[in-house]
């Protein structure tokens, strides 16, 4: 059985991915050659569909054959009660926090959290996230909170824990998996109500599919976030900020410590509340180039998404409530993606450019053909 597959691609070690073809058995493994050198690439079907990382450009034929199951890049280590980690290639990726971390000393143990990814590392191991940051100890690496909602005609806002009122909080951990492509997991989390008659509630609950893929040159991170409201609608108002979040490192800190670039040419000084396909953020670590990219995909509600550029923190969030808020109503569930890159170099337009296009359009240019 061949499988040929025509793409058009630009030069950057990218995910790529490619509806199967009628009688494509889903159950097997697959190699993955590319004819014009005769290179075998790692390919996984994950979903329904062939996924495989690309590096090179221009158009390429492939043949896909059954093959014996290629050993797993990245793997998922669960250590129950404490976090999921994920390694690419024996490199740490990131780390989903499963049990409650504690606030550091003198710091209210009210912003003691859990259900949240710290630390984000890039490939050379250097640390890119920051958790209870001095300035503001409720910002937590990665992390999904709503900064004001309304729930049963009371005020809920788990962004600033020591307003008491509401808490985002880890459930269930779901579905870890490993593979020779992508591996991830599937986490359950919570907004809790602290103020409802009768004790603490939950309003929403928020499920978070996470994929991390097996890049190279920059870690490559998925998060599919999708938020079912669970005793009745929840309003979210108006806001300039609220939603997934970034905490970049603690070498970021200051109005000089990192700057920020977005799809639509603007910065820190003139993109705060702006829509943007993609966000990056660059800076020193350890006085050397670093970068996180971030990205909004097309299919997200009100996409593409205001933000919200910080002007003198490492500080980031897709924001779309900036301008009108919104109601996430039972059985409607509000789905939203959003892809983060991890690198040892700052990312600059072109190469933002070629993994929005890998993000935005992944089987763009593919021909699948079972001869």
């Amino acid at each position: 059985m061949t499988i040929t597959l025509v793409l058009l691609l630009c030069a950057q070690d990218v995910p790529v991915s490619a509806p199967l073809p009628p009688g494509t058995d889903a159950a097997r493994a697959y190699r993955l050659i590319r004819e014009s050198d005769g290179k075998e690439i790692a390919i996984q079907i994950a979903g329904g569909v062939a996924v495989w990382i690309e590096t090179g450009a221009g158009e390429k034929k492939y043949r896909l054959e059954p093959a014996a199951a290629p050993p797993a890049s990245v793997r998922c280590v669960v250590e129950e009660g404490k976090h999921v980690l994920v390694r690419a290639g024996g490199r740490g990726v990131l780390r989903y926090n499963t049990a409650v971390m504690k606030s550091p000393p003198g710091v209210d143990p009210l912003h003691d959290s859990s259900g949240y990814i710290h630390p984000v590392w890039a490939p050379s191991g250097r640390l890119l996230s920051n958790d209870f940051p001095g300035p503001h100890p409720h910002h937590h690496g990665i992390w999904s909170c709503w900064r004001d909602a309304d729930f049963e005609g009371r005020k809920l806002n788990a962004f600033a824990p020591l307003e008491k009122l509401g808490r985002m909080e880890f459930v269930k951990l779901e579905q870890p998996f490993d593979g020779p492509v992508v591996g991830g997991f599937r986490a359950r989390q919570r907004l809790v109500d602290l103020n409802a008659p009768g004790g603490p509630k939950a309003a929403i609950e928020d499920v978070w599919d996470v994929r991390v893929y097996a890049t190279a040159d920059a870690f490559v991170i998925d998060i599919d976030s999708t938020q079912t409201a669970l005793a009745g609608p929840v309003t979210i108002p108006k806001k300039y900020y609220g939603g997934m979040n970034f905490r970049g490192s603690a070498d970021w800190e200051g109005k000089a410590g990192v700057a920020f670039l977005t799809s639509e040419g603007k910065t820190r000084a003139d993109g705060n509340g702006l829509p943007a396909r993609w966000v990056a953020m660059n800076g020193k670590t350890g006085g050397t180039d670093a970068g996180v990219g971030l990205f909004c995909h097309p299919s997200n509600f009100r996409a593409p998404q205001p933000t919200r550029l910080n002007p003198s923190e490492p500080y980031f969030c897709w924001a779309p409530a900036v301008d009108a808020g919104f109601t996430i109503e039972p059985g409607k569930p509000y789905v939203s993606r959003y892809r983060f890159v991890a690198a040892d170099r700052a990312l600059g337009a072109a190469e933002m450019e070629r993994h929005w296009a890998a993000y935005a359009e992944p089987s763009k240019g593919v021909a699948l053909t079972l001869k």
